[in-house]
């Protein structure tokens, strides 16, 4: 590999998340492509598409040209429309056709991989005509692939890799969201502390304070007297933090200690994915 170090971890957990994608879809039959999956309003197809699509323009691909029917009650902002295209232009492709699509994807996307040279601060394209670093648009891919993965899993009835290289990923990503949802989101007050205590295949305690001007900021050390403690396992996390299921759903799975309604008011501003 020629890949960046920076660039290096989040290359092998993209590489781990989307191999046992294709080793997860390659045997299904037709009609198990229209499972519905815990992303909203997307099938197992239509969650393949998404990878396929996204991993294409990594690759420099040009967009669709495609216009997208007006009925698809959970398209609800341009992003959402943005990344619908590339699952919509694929609704209507065949077992066959998404097995070998994404085959040939994961074919050039690692000799993209291998060859790669350019610096992690190297600006590329990223979603509705912004930029983002090539670090920045690794550790997404990595943290994408691993979530629908994870959707696929669900769906599918086969469960695993919550402890694989793309659920750190995901771990570094989804706590970097949550002074924002405890501080602003929530309104936790001025001086405060909440502490997040996750267990399972992957593990953590978090705290996030509230300084005085109401700015949130996350470490490790514990809180002696925080407002709040939410406690759940980490698959739970995952499913909230990325709006797959609501807290009201997952309440016998959630335990809170402190101030309850300042730990619904989190709970309620917990899923931080844009799908």
């Amino acid at each position: 590999m020629t890949v960046h170090p920076s660039l290096q971890n989040h290359a092998d957990a993209w590489t781990h998340s989307i191999e046992a994608i294709a080793e997860l879809v390659q045997p299904l039959v037709e009609g198990e492509w229209n499972r519905r999956t815990p992303c909203p309003g997307w099938s197992v197809r239509d969650i393949v598409s998404h990878v396929i699509g996204m991993e294409t323009e990594m690759l420099g691909d040009p967009r669709p040209i495609h216009s997208l029917p007006r009925d698809l009650y959970h398209v609800r902002s341009e992003f959402a429309r943005y990344m619908e295209v590339q699952v919509d232009v694929r609704r209507h492709h065949t077992a066959p056709e998404m097995t070998s699509e994404l085959e040939y994807i994961l074919i050039r996307r690692a000799r993209q991989l291998r060859n790669e040279n350019r610096s992690p601060d190297r600006l590329i394209r990223a979603p509705l005509g912004a930029e983002q670093t090539l670090e920045a648009a690794y550790r997404e891919r990595a943290f994408d692939v691993w979530v629908h993965e994870q959707d696929l899993r669900a769906a599918l009835g086969v469960p695993g890799n919550l402890d694989s290289p793309g659920a750190h990923v995901a771990r570094d990503v989804l706590l970097e969201a949550l002074p924002k949802v405890v501080a602003k989101d929530a309104g936790a007050p001025a001086s405060s502390a909440v502490v997040f205590d996750v267990t399972g295949p992957v593990e953590f305690l978090r705290t996030v304070r509230v300084d005085a001007e109401g700015r949130g900021s996350i470490d490790g050390a514990p809180s002696l007297g925080p407002a709040v403690t939410l406690a759940t396992d980490w698959e739970t996390y995952v499913r909230l933090a990325c709006g797959r299921v609501r807290a009201a759903d997952a309440a016998d799975r959630i335990k809170v200690e402190g101030d309850e309604r300042l730990a619904w008011a989190i709970l309620d501003n917990f899923a931080v994915t844009p799908r």
